[in-house]
């Protein structure tokens, strides 16, 4: 069994996104002892800013053609199309980034799509848990409601482009303990804590039990 994970923070000794996988992972591996677990750190490690770019216009250039630049391109690409075939689950770590999603999980995703190809559902079949952070708050009638642009996209690549089986982990709030301005939303914000552990070992087990099944 192989789960592939991707983190997308930059903050990795402080993310909000990983504690929540890491509750996720770790259900999966009692489940799975010994199974293996792949991990790409995109906000500590980020793919190449002009990466897509090369493969994309290499796709264009007669293959005798092409730059040096380009073949290492496409052959992340491929590396990168070829970690999601591989796996058995997937679990995807993405914070809200200024009210979108992160460059690096969309750096990571174009060039998935290079390398597998546009209509190719990459996902399909596989169970995929997403966890989506938020450090303010987003639900309906909040001051910010419509502003989260992150999970749009990634349901829409993940569901309707890749045709993953999708859990979606939603934690809001996240900047609550530490902004003198949310003050009052505190306790909200440990209840929706709270909430998402307990969503993502839920989450983890049934990642762990469909995985099995695939």
């Amino acid at each position: 069994m192989n789960l592939f994970r991707i983190d997308a923070s930059i903050l990795p000794g402080n993310s909000a996104s990983a504690e929540i996988a890491d509750a996720v992972q770790a259900e999966w591996a009692a489940a799975h002892p010994g199974a293996t677990v792949q991990r790409r750190h995109l906000g500590t490690r980020p793919l190449p800013a002009d990466a897509w770019a090369l493969a994309t216009t290499a796709g264009f250039t007669p293959a005798p053609e092409r730059t040096d630049e380009q073949l290492q391109a496409l052959a992340l690409a491929e590396e990168l199309a070829g970690e999601l075939d591989r796996a058995d689950a997937v679990l995807l770590a993405v914070p809200l980034y200024n009210y979108g999603v992160s460059q690096h999980f969309k750096a990571w995703a174009d060039l998935v799509i290079s390398g597998a190809g546009a209509t190719t559902p990459v996902l399909k079949a596989k169970p995929t848990v997403l966890v989506s952070t938020k450090g303010g708050g987003y639900q309906p009638g909040a001051p910010r409601e419509g502003w989260d642009h992150s999970t749009p996209y990634l349901r829409r690549v993940l569901v309707d482009m890749w045709q993953a089986e999708l859990t979606v982990i939603e934690r809001e709030l996240t900047k609550a303990a530490t902004t003198p301005a949310m003050e009052s939303l505190r306790e909200e914000a440990a209840r929706i804590h709270a909430n998402a552990l307990d969503a993502a070992r839920d989450a983890g087990r049934t990642l762990a039990a469909s995985a099995t099944r695939v």
